[in-house]
């Protein structure tokens, strides 16, 4: 996907990315620094619409006990905008690879090593670093979307789930 275009723009191509991976039952998303809460984002609108047992994780911890459930069945979503982290983003990726995991990098720099070890690229357009997260969270929840919509899921009223909270 061209990084100039307006990221709704892309929602064909996600739906049909999501179609792909619809299947899964679990799921991890992974960023660094400002991609972390992204990550968390990404995991929730995942969990609690499609009813997807997914989690986000900071991508640095990976190796302390996540990476342990990591196998053909699972996808991990890595946030990996151009950062100075981006090497160790994707050397993440490659742990996660080498154990069969399946890889949707996001990112807003066509990386050739990112696309090699990922098995899907979302871009995204450059920004300001401390605006990318506003950008790379639109994919996660068009994603989430067209995942709950493919698994039959009722994306309007998602169970056990109220529109508001009241607080007594």
């Amino acid at each position: 996907m061209p990084c100039s275009a307006c990221i709704i723009d892309f929602r064909d191509a996600i739906k049909s990315l999501a179609a792909n991976y619809a299947a899964v039952e679990h799921a991890f998303f992974v960023g660094r620094h400002v991609q972390y809460p992204v990550a968390l984002e990404g995991a929730l609108k995942l969990k609690e619409i499609s009813y997807i047992d997914a989690n986000g994780y900071p991508a640095g911890e990976m190796k302390h006990g996540p990476i342990a459930l990591v196998d053909e069945r699972h996808l991990t979503v890595a946030l990996a905008p151009e950062s100075d982290l981006i090497g160790k983003t994707i050397s993440n990726i490659q742990e996660i690879r080498a154990r069969n995991g399946r890889v949707i990098a996001v990112t807003d720099v066509p990386h050739p090593q990112l696309a090699g070890v990922s098995d899907d690229v979302i871009m995204v357009p450059k920004t300001h670093p401390l605006l990318k997260p506003i950008l790379t969270v639109i994919p996660l929840q068009l994603f989430a979307y067209y995942v709950a919509v493919a698994r039959g899921c009722d994306v309007d009223q998602p169970r056990n789930l109220a529109k508001s909270v009241t607080v007594e």
